[in-house]
This record gives structure tokens, C-alpha cells and sequence, in this order.
């Protein structure tokens, strides 16, 4: 699943798509993304190649126009952030999330609210199982 997963300039255009929740054509994302990103449209239009190949979104072509496509996300927001957290703990921590987690809590300056959500996400993760 890792080639699965938007890279990290990826993720810049797909946040464009499920933000703005109904297909978009290139052009679009482009002019959305122009001082957001440092990234030339040829750039951008690479990204979305990707993107495509990778089965992350999809398109429709124009009814009007068979030279415009209308790109749409296939896969969630929540579905690629479960595939990049998976692939993060495989990748670095040979899959144990709980030494992840421990890195995570032990080199981050948590304030006590935080940790407080912390621990009530644990404990309704609890609830679930």
C-alpha cells in the first residue's frame, strides 16, 4: 500500500479536492493552489498525473470539451491518513505502533490538555475493542 499514498506535494492537491468536494479541472486546482504553492502549473499538472496513476482520484471528461478533465477524489481524506500512518510505523518504527506512539508522547511537549484528549482517545479506542 506505501506507493499508495499521496506524497507529501501530493497531499497539497489533493487537500484542494476534498476541501472543494466536487470536481475540478486541472486549471482549477491550479489557480486554487497559486500562493499556497510554490509549484508551476507543469508541476501541478505532474502531481495530478500521479495522483491519477496511483488511483488516489479520478476524472470525468467534458461534456463540452473532450480536452478538459474534471478530477475528483477517490479515496478519502480519512482512508489516506490511515495508509500514511500505517506506512509510517512500518517504515520507521517496523511496525510497532505502540513505540511510535511512546516516541511520539516522550519527544513532543504536550500540554496537560493535550494529553488529557490523549488519553480520552485511547480510552474510547478501548471502548471499540
Amino acid at each position: 500500500m506505501s506507493g499508495m499514498t499521496p506524497s507529501e506535494n501530493e497531499w497539497i492537491v489533493m487537500e484542494v479536492l476534498w476541501e472543494k468536494n466536487s470536481p475540478m479541472t486541472a486549471s482549477e486546482i491550479i489557480e486554487h493552489l497559486k500562493g499556497i504553492k510554490d509549484a508551476s502549473p507543469k508541476t501541478i499538472r505532474v502531481l495530478i498525473n500521479r495522483l491519477l496513476k496511483k488511483g488516489i482520484i479520478d476524472y470525468t471528461v467534458d461534456p463540452n470539451d473532450a480536452r478538459v478533465y474534471h478530477y475528483f477524489p477517490v479515496r478519502s481524506r480519512q482512508v489516506c491518513l490511515e495508509e500514511k500512518s500505517e506506512h509510517f510505523v512500518n517504515s520507521y518504527f517496523k511496525g510497532n505502533s505502540l513505540g511510535m506512539v511512546a516516541a511520539l508522547v516522550e519527544h513532543s511537549h504536550f500540554s496537560q490538555e493535550q494529553m488529557d484528549e490523549l488519553i480520552e482517545i485511547i480510552n474510547n479506542e478501548k471502548g471499540k475493542k
